[in-house]
């Protein structure tokens, strides 16, 4: 079982735009295309409210409130319970799903994408949930880095913010350098005409 896929799966929900049954749709990849095809209005909203807990996961977790991460996470594997099945067509082909033949595909997404989340969490502490640093982006991220410094969701973020700084430095740094113009003395000098 790869926890890593569905604890990703997790991070895909919490950053996907879900206005509407066509942005739920494009959440799922190709590999889960039968999920896209059978998923229907009244899924929307079951998404909605899982896609929020889950972002309180990735803040909790971001803030070191490792409890009430834990906490969140136990609510949402009781309410999508994981449920393993051995799937596959040949001996060359088995794996392992979360939940049960027939589970609905809120049903199924969401406890994989939970059950990943905590076996992450277990194994490499809620630290390693993150949220994006550039105030513009907001996306949750799983931090595999070596000394768990990421700060950002992508190369992307990480440009824009430090361009941005960057440049907010150099306007302070050329306002703080910028000539002051000489001030009259008194109320005749402002009159007097320039020669």
């Amino acid at each position: 079982m790869n926890f890593d896929a569905y604890a990703r799966t997790g991070v895909d929900l919490v950053n996907a735009r879900l206005d509407d049954l066509d942005d739920l749709r494009a959440l799922f990849p190709d590999e889960n295309a039968w999920m896209r095809d059978e998923v229907a209005d009244r899924d929307v909203a079951i998404f909605r409210r899982a896609q929020k807990r889950l972002r309180d996961v990735f803040e909790y977790g971001t803030s070191g409130r490792d409890g009430q991460a834990v906490t969140e996470l136990n609510a949402l594997l009781e309410a999508f319970p994981v449920q393993p099945r051995i799937s596959g067509h040949d001996s060359s082909d088995w794996h392992m799903h979360v939940t049960s033949r027939g589970a609905s595909v809120s049903a199924e997404y969401l406890a994989g994408a939970v059950w990943g989340l905590s076996v992450w969490l277990c194994e490499y502490g809620s630290a390693r949930f993150g949220v994006c640093a550039d105030e513009r982006c907001g996306n949750v991220y799983l931090d595999t880095s070596s000394n768990c410094c990421r700060r950002f969701c992508s190369e992307r973020c990480a440009t824009r913010s430090h361009v941005a700084a960057h440049r907010a430095r150099k306007r302070a740094a050329v306002g703080e350098q910028a000539p002051v113009a000489p001030q009259p003395t008194s109320a005749v000098d402002s009159l007097s005409p320039v020669s």
